[in-house]
């Protein structure tokens, strides 16, 4: 339960942020990746918007992973698995 608060918090935050388009003219968001919450923090299969949405953001996964807000929840087991169980190679940026 700890981790859906914490999580929370930060997707508030990052709404609150201006986000960032890349060169592929994604909107590099993690609140879009807010189908994979549950995924992510049990043990259950992702969902098929949950695929889609992590393939979507592939692009914005390595400034996720330089970002210290996101860093822990983007490199946490959960998400490596759901990454794995939607055919994403996880990035090694």
């Amino acid at each position: 339960m700890k981790k859906v608060f914490v999580f929370a918090v930060v997707v508030v935050a990052v709404v609150a942020m201006e986000v960032a388009p890349t060169a592929e003219g994604v909107t590099c968001s993690p609140v879009e990746l807010s189908p994979c919450l549950g995924a992510i923090t049990s043990s259950s299969p992702p969902s098929t918007l949950c695929c889609q949405k992590v393939r979507e953001q592939r692009p914005c996964l390595c400034g996720y992973l330089q970002n210290p807000s996101f860093k822990n929840y983007v490199n946490s087991p959960g998400s490596r698995r759901v990454a794995s169980s939607c055919g994403v190679p996880f990035p090694t940026c």
